[in-house]
């Protein structure tokens, strides 16, 4: 007799996900006991022995609630149990830059990245499911980030892997119960004072009120067709930055016009992120003030941006740097 639906649909996805590493290599799972991460642990440590690969687990302790290193010991012998290892517990300071959510999300990557570097990871598989990828569409909607923002979270960037963004959260949590694990359910996930909860309790179930069911999964499917697209905008994004960038570092203001807007917004993005402005920072409305230098030109003064980068537009070159450059 074989594994019950939501389970099987679980170890499907992770076993398409680890079919491209070598035998012998070691993936971790990060896990954070909640029920979409622990029904991926449970996947991965059945999956990974038969595809010949080691398996482990990495829970960050972000130490922002009573107990917590308590409950990541309590998890650490769950994941034990399963027949992952090695499991190691990381505790981490999270600061305060970006809010919490993103002082959270930083301080927890760089955990894992050690992690997987110190251990030799191949591969760090993250629980993120469809549901998680509809907010983040809608997050990016309200934004108003563009298409690359629509699209939502990668299945893969760089080590990391989300195996479940086609699997709803109902099904991780059906696995869970179908294997007899006890999730541990995180009290900000309900909390409205966080932007993404106020997404999946009141803006979501809304919309399903409002056009029926499907919502999430319409959105998941929006994401990774617009990530196609928006890849293929940063290919031509790429190579018209190249072309564009003029003897002394600046851009040709000329040959930015001639581009299509959505490649050359991309190109005037990505100047600025390499001159220093932080990408998390770099909003619609920083952009479209630098490409107005570019198709709205009247003469005007330099524009400011996130990180102290300045852009400035002198005899039909673009500047952009930490300051502007020497006026000859």
């Amino acid at each position: 007799m074989g594994p019950l639906p939501a389970v099987a649909a679980v170890r499907v996805a992770v076993r398409r996900c680890l079919g491209d590493l070598a035998p012998g290599e070691l993936v971790l799972v990060a896990c954070s006991g909640g029920a979409d991460s622990l029904a991926l642990a449970a996947a991965t440590a059945f999956e990974a022995p038969r595809a010949g690969l080691r398996a482990g687990a990495v829970t960050v302790d972000h130490g922002l609630q009573p107990g917590s290193a308590e409950r990541a010991e309590r998890l650490r012998h769950v994941l034990g149990d399963l027949g992952l290892d090695p499991v190691e517990v990381v505790p981490v300071q999270v600061g305060a830059e970006g809010g919490p959510e993103a002082a959270a999300r930083t301080a927890r990557y760089r955990a894992l990245d050690e992690a997987a570097e110190r251990l030799g990871a191949a591969a760090v598989l993250l629980g993120h499911t469809r549901d998680d990828q509809a907010e983040t569409v809608l997050l990016g909607l309200a934004r108003g980030s563009g298409a690359r923002s629509l699209a939502g979270m990668p299945a893969r960037f760089g080590r990391y892997r989300r195996p479940l963004l086609d699997v709803p959260r109902a099904t991780t949590r059906a696995a869970c119960v179908d294997q007899g694990l006890e999730p541990w359910e995180d009290p900000h996930n309900a909390d409205p004072a966080y932007t993404r909860a106020r997404i999946r309790h009141q803006a979501l179930p809304a919309l399903e009120a409002a056009l029926g069911p499907g919502v999430s999964a319409a959105l998941a499917r929006t994401a990774r067709l617009l990530r196609d697209d928006a890849d293929a905008l940063d290919a031509w994004a790429e190579r018209a930055r190249v072309e564009c960038v003029t003897p002394n570092g600046g851009l040709d203001t000329d040959a930015l016009a001639a581009l299509p807007p959505a490649v050359r917004r991309r190109v005037l993005r990505r100047a600025a992120v390499e001159a220093g402005s932080p990408a998390g920072s770099l909003f619609a409305v920083h952009v479209e003030a630098v490409d107005a230098l570019v198709t709205a030109w009247r003469g005007q003064g330099p524009v400011q941006l996130p990180g102290g980068v300045v852009a400035v537009r002198r005899c039909g070159t673009l500047y952009l740097g930490q300051e502007p450059p020497t006026q000859s």
